[in-house]
């Protein structure tokens, strides 16, 4: 059975029932059951029509749930709107649904929670990491999230900040992983530059772009992560980072500067680079200084130690390091990366060994296991 196609299916379904009066919450748990019934169904007897059966199947999981509501006045009402069996219309909602959770009545960071994991798919856990916060909170965040739009309807749907938060999130944790998520951020970005002039819609999308064009060099043939520094620069996608630099430079000529369009520029300037050595790394620490300026982000101003090393040497990258928290994701690994080039081999392997333990990603846990074991290989000889 085609797992794909129901996912991509899901959003669409989504959209129905609450376009047909359908609350958030009961919505998506009618379209969960549904996905459940179609699991256990389809290996046998797949329709002909999967989206319409979808459709009908969650709605009437939906009036099941209404019905054993006695709360809920229009049960009644519901029932004679149940939409015939047959084919429904071939249109994307998924972007409008992404606005949708976007809601007013929502904080932007629930707003954000909550269409990651309604509409991006994304696990509690992914969603946490994502917010640096406890697995725990962010299952009472979006609980509540849910909670506040389960007797609202979708009317007013969110500003375009937030879903451009969404989406970047999202591509973030395909570009990390799954292709087609990231592919799927792209494409939804690309509609949403289509319908709406905004700098910062388009700095998205250059941002993803040649993120998304340096794919090819971020694993080796064994599944390994390869750093930046050392990837095949012709595995790079030119096309792609045509594209994205020319997106790039029309936003940037607004003079309307924002996060996305900082993030790409830094992008860019790698992008640029012939080699590893090439790279202006003064030009990234000024755009790293604008970001942390509109963001004031932790998690910039660590990757600005980064830059700060590679541009002035390590020692000045240690110092801007020692003012940020030690706590904060990957602060072992930049700790150890600029310890070893200030030559100081044993700290880095103990801080590399410590950011093996503490990493949430496999590939890169097995990259920085391996860096501490060629330093301390070194060390024996």
């Amino acid at each position: 059975m085609d797992e794909a196609l129901l996912r991509s299916l899901t959003p669409t379904v989504l959209t129905i029932l609450v376009r047909r009066g359908a609350d958030f919450a009961a919505a998506e748990d009618a379209v969960q059951d549904a996905l459940i019934e179609a699991l256990r169904v389809w290996p046998a007897d797949q329709p002909r029509d999967p989206k319409g059966w979808l459709v009908t199947v969650a709605w009437r999981k939906f009036l099941d749930q209404a019905r054993a509501d006695s709360a809920r006045r229009r049960r009644e009402d519901l029932v004679d709107e149940e939409p015939a069996p047959g084919p429904t219309p071939d249109v994307d909602d998924t972007l409008q649904l992404y606005f949708l959770c976007a809601h007013p009545s929502l904080t932007p960071s629930s707003a954000v929670a909550l269409t990651l994991r309604a509409v991006g798919g994304l696990t509690t856990r992914q969603i946490a990491q994502a917010y640096l916060v406890p697995e725990a909170t962010m299952a009472q965040r979006i609980s509540r999230a849910k909670r506040t739009v389960s007797d609202v309807r979708f009317d007013q749907p969110g500003d375009v900040a937030t879903v451009l938060r969404v989406l970047y999130l999202v591509f973030n944790e395909g570009y990390s992983g799954d292709l087609d998520l990231a592919a799927e951020a792209i494409r939804l970005t690309r509609q949403l530059a289509a319908v709406i002039d905004h700098p910062e819609v388009s700095g998205l999308l250059a941002l993803m772009l040649l993120h998304h064009a340096r794919r090819a060099g971020r694993t080796a043939p064994d599944g390994g992560l390869v750093p930046l520094a050392e990837q095949d620069r012709g595995r790079w996608d030119t096309r792609l980072i045509a594209e994205g630099v020319q997106i790039l430079q029309a936003a940037l000529a607004r003079d309307r500067l924002g996060e996305f369009q900082a993030q790409a520029a830094i992008a860019a300037l790698h992008a640029d680079a012939p080699t590893a050595e090439e790279t202006d790394w003064v030009q990234i620490v000024e755009w790293y200084d604008e970001l942390a300026r509109l963001t004031d982000s932790p998690v910039v101003r660590l990757n600005r130690a980064v830059a700060v090393g590679e541009a002035d040497g390590p020692r000045a990258g240690l110092a801007a390091l020692a003012a940020l928290d030690d706590s904060l994701p990957r602060y072992d690994a930049v700790a150890a990366y600029l310890h070893e080039r200030d030559g100081d081999p044993e700290t880095a392997a103990r801080l590399y060994v410590e950011a093996a333990r503490k990493a949430t990603d496999l590939a890169e846990r097995d990259y920085l296991t391996r860096q501490a074991a060629r330093l301390n290989t070194g060390r024996r000889r």
